[in-house]
């Protein structure tokens, strides 16, 4: 099996360590989703793997004609090369071969009487069989496809930033590598493509580090989670669940010997909960597992989640309503009649297709574009903070304290205790020791996050959030759901981000293009499972099994019958012990040795639980056909 060992892995930018002397083994087939705070490195960790930026010091360790991929978070391709040149522009054998046959195969479209072209186009077509390149021709013009670029002879400098994102990644996909770095992959995706990707990558035979904040996506495809975080990485078993169970766990430890213990994962592990709820790989032990944590956490953890019950302006009984508003663009409807009242408390979340004009409607709720025709009525009371997808300027001399400031000084909670700029940074994930940082030397992630604090230090009582989960990253997400949770005004948000809206959103404005829209009052993943045209397509071409006709029904062997027939047993004595070995770790108290023995066996038993559940599913799938 390939397998890639990493040593003493050191990266300072400026004065500023981001990791030191990490270590680490990823072999062929792991997936590990890569998180950590914005500003602690993760990019630069894939650029440093890809040979793209070099480390302070570094030992790479791996078999001959190792091969690695990287899909990066802005790709550059060259501007003369059309969309499917592109995706055939790596270095390997394999795309060389494709760039050739699609260069002979224009030629011979321009001029099929010629008989060059046509010689050159029978050789390279026998090279094209020599080298088995015909199914990565067709997986890069499937791949495409299910990303929603159709196009191929189109110029890469004629696609939008999105575009071009999606292009890349299709490349990265058809591109043979042992090991592929992605980072962002599910930033310009709809749902659809974010889960036929899920799907491709779980299928793929490569091992596989990965950035993203979409944690349903992060959930659905990681075996393992690489945490940096105090300038090291924390590697974790198991996918994103797993992960925030085993945090909760810890965390639950630690509150026994503390007065105050806020747990930070309460929330999102609830919702992950749902998502497995969801899954039928997931079996009811498990989800009783959770749910006993869970209720073990509301009896012994009054603070479990963030206080961040910060009060607001008043809000009177009258908010927001539009009559009749409509909205065109060069004779294309945007918004057509659409009629609304919000009332105190309102979680809404924008939805539809891009293009539909889901930004074109919030800005008419902020009042930066006019209605064509309507009334749109806003309370006395009303005080609207607006987080935009496009930050403002600022200004790279300022500290962040002072940034804060210009907001407040400092901003009242629901108790009447004044909670400080300072005090509102840490909350953010800014420790104390960063405060007096200049705003230049921030990251994107971070300058958004900093922008964000301040719009709540005006504490506003109606929040307008347009895409506010690009570029931030899991842990700022999870402080934000929390803050919104808890806050007693209006909260209206755009956002291809599942797992926000699930959380978020308790209603649904859901625009379909053409100018109409309607009120869902549905959870936006349960919404997406009614509807038809959104529902994944069948992944039909990474490395998957030939699917069955009915003439072709596969039935188990003897040996899996007799499998089946055990298997259930098997995994109930495995969950019996998971129970135990999570009481042990439990009860290990202060005794770090017996801590760790415990946790590592608790490890073993979950990875061959979720490897066992696996199996099960295998099976059953064959014996339900």
């Amino acid at each position: 099996m390939s397998h890639l060992i990493v040593s003493n892995l050191t990266k300072t930018v400026g004065v500023k360590t981001l990791f030191e002397n990490i270590d680490f083994t990823i072999y062929a087939g792991e997936r590990a989703g890569l998180i950590g705070v914005n500003g602690t490195g993760k990019s630069t960790f894939l650029s440093i793997l890809a040979n793209q930026l070099e480390a302070d010091s570094l030992s790479m360790d791996h078999p001959n004609q190792y091969r690695i991929a990287m899909l990066e978070q802005d790709p550059q391709f060259d501007d003369d090369l059309t969309v499917l040149q592109a995706v055939f522009s790596g270095d390997s054998p394999a795309l060389q071969i494709n760039r050739k046959y699609e260069d002979a195969l224009d030629k011979l479209n321009e001029d099929s009487s010629s008989v060059e072209y046509q010689d050159a186009y029978m050789e390279i077509q026998s090279k094209m069989d020599l080298h088995n390149a015909w199914d990565i021709n067709s997986m890069a013009k499937t791949a495409l496809q299910k990303l929603g670029i159709d196009m191929f002879d189109r110029k890469v400098n004629e696609l939008s930033g999105g575009q071009l994102k999606r292009v890349a990644l299709a490349k990265v996909l058809v591109e043979p590598a042992d090991l592929i770095l992605l980072d962002e992959p599910t930033n310009h995706l709809d749902v659809k493509s974010s889960q036929w990707l899920q799907e491709s990558l779980a299928r793929l035979s490569s091992a596989i580090i990965f950035v993203t904040h979409d944690r349903y996506f992060l959930d659905g495809v990681s075996t393992h989670i690489y945490e940096i975080a105090d300038q090291t990485m924390y590697t974790h078993r198991g996918n994103y669940g797993d992960y925030l169970e085993a945090k909760a766990i810890r965390e639950e430890m630690s509150a026994s010997s503390q007065v105050k213990q806020e747990n930070h994962f309460r929330s999102e592990l609830k919702w992950i909960r749902r998502g497995a709820k969801a899954r039928t790989t997931k079996q009811k032990a498990r989800i009783q597992r959770f749910e006993k944590l869970d209720e073990s956490m509301d009896r012994n953890n009054d603070n479990s989640s963030l206080d961040m019950k910060i009060a607001t302006t008043r809000l009177g009984k009258k908010v927001l309503e539009g009559i009749n508003l409509s909205k065109a663009y060069e004779n294309k409807k945007i918004i057509q009649d659409f009629s609304f009242l919000l009332q105190p408390g309102d979680r809404i979340g924008i939805v539809g297709p891009n293009g539909a004009g889901k930004s074109t409607l919030i800005n008419m709720l902020a009042e930066k574009i006019q209605p064509d025709s309507g009334e749109l009525s806003v309370g006395q009371t009303v005080k609207i903070a607006y987080f935009e997808q496009t930050i403002p300027p600022m200004n790279p001399m300022t500290r962040m304290i002072e940034y804060v400031r210009e907001s407040s000084n400092d901003i009242e909670g629901t108790d009447g205790v004044r909670h400080s700029a300072a005090q509102m940074l840490e909350k953010f994930l800014f420790p104390l020791k960063v405060h007096g940082t200049l705003i230049g030397k921030l990251s994107g992630g971070e300058r958004k996050r900093l922008h964000l604090l301040k719009l709540l230090m005006e504490q506003p009582n109606v929040l307008l959030l347009d895409e506010p989960t690009n570029d931030l990253d899991i842990q700022t997400l999870s402080v934000l759901e929390d803050f919104i949770e808890q806050f007693p005004g209006v909260v209206i948000t755009i956002s291809h981000d599942r797992f926000f809206l699930d959380r978020i959103a308790k209603k649904l404005w859901v625009l379909d293009g053409k100018g109409n829209t309607r009120e869902v009052q549905e959870i936006y993943s349960d919404f997406l499972d009614q509807v038809p045209e959104l529902k994944v397509e069948e992944v039909v071409y990474v490395e998957s099994e030939p699917t069955k006709t009915k003439e072709q029904k596969k039935k188990l062997s003897f040996k899996e019958q007799k499998e089946w027939e055990t298997i259930d047993a098997d995994i109930e004595k495995l969950e019996q012990a998971i129970i135990v070995a999570e009481k042990d770790v439990e009860s290990a108290g202060a005794d770090f040795e017996k801590l760790q023995k415990s946790t590592t066996y608790l490890d073993t038993l979950n990875e061959q639980y979720n490897q066992l559940i696996e199996r099960w599913t295998y099976l059953q799938e064959i014996n339900g056909s």
